[in-house]
């Protein structure tokens, strides 16, 4: 076994697939863990899930500017490549590829997957280009590395589900594997964004998980964003009950699965959630 401690960062996809040739030859199987940077004990959960179900791991980070909306947060969304390597040398990843924004999408760059099912509610309908820009760049991440499993956190859940429709959808040959929701001990999910939090709002965000969980229980999602509102939430964008894969409406008693999800608003800092039923 490889002896945590460094890994090589690429940037073209020329040299990523000149190792990942070298990988193939010697028959060893390969993830992907696709991040935007802004690393913290979600993402290393992800490489460690990778490393468990591969010989090789690729960890990209691209911050990727077609899922953003012209007033969403690209600009400021947090960045630190050199500390996001270190941490994935600890962690035992193999190969970090960091393309620039040329390399992802050069000069003339004009196709776009346009997703639509699961993608549709929810997130699709309060940022609805995100899903295009995350299908599109997922699509390219799982072409340029070819893996054979790409990790993803179910803290995105319904992302999770509108890229397992589009490997299923496009018979793209990659398993699609989801890693569960790491949070802090008060039960905030952690996510990049979550600096963004002053000291005063990061107390009250763990009340959102708090509210989901409550609704996977069965109390009324409304009277759960009343409460939030209460504690010192902005504003909801939504709390609703879905299937657990269609993202249509969910129905109790019918044997399928069921999510509770959540976006909410701390000040400037938008949150999302979500807990299984």
């Amino acid at each position: 076994m490889e002896r945590p401690g460094r890994v090589e960062t690429v940037r073209t996809i020329r040299h990523l697939r000149a190792e990942i040739v070298q990988w193939r030859a010697a028959g060893q199987s390969i993830a992907l863990v696709p991040t935007m940077g802004a690393l913290h004990s979600g993402h290393i959960a992800l490489v460690g899930a990778a490393l468990a179900a591969a010989d090789k791991v690729v960890v990209s980070i691209f911050v990727n500017p077609t899922q953003f909306a012209p007033n969403e947060d690209l600009s400021r969304y947090p960045r630190d490549e050199a500390g996001d390597v270190a941490k994935l040398a600890a962690s035992g990843a193999h190969l970090v590829w960091a393309p620039p924004v040329s390399e992802m999408y050069p000069e003339g760059f004009a196709t776009h997957i346009v997703v639509e099912g699961a993608a549709l509610p929810l997130e699709g309908a309060f940022r609805p280009h995100h899903f295009c820009g995350v299908a599109t760049v997922v699509c390219k991440l799982i072409s340029a590395v070819t893996p054979n499993v790409a990790l993803f956190g179910e803290k995105d859940f319904q992302q999770l589900a509108v890229i397992r429709q589009m490997v299923r959808d496009l018979a793209l040959p990659v398993l699609i594997q989801g890693v569960p929701t790491v949070r802090e001990a008060d039960g905030l999910a952690l996510s990049s964004r979550n600096q963004y939090l002053n000291a005063d709002q990061r107390f009250v965000a763990p009340m959102l998980f708090k509210a989901i969980s409550e609704v996977a229980r069965g109390r009324d999602p409304r009277e759960a964003a009343e409460a939030l509102i209460a504690a010192g939430f902005t504003r909801i964008d939504y709390i609703e009950v879905r299937d657990a894969e269609t993202f249509g409406p969910y129905v109790p008693g019918a044997g399928r699965p069921g999510r509770v999800l959540a976006a909410a608003w701390l000040g400037a800092t938008r949150l999302i959630d979500n807990v299984g039923i």
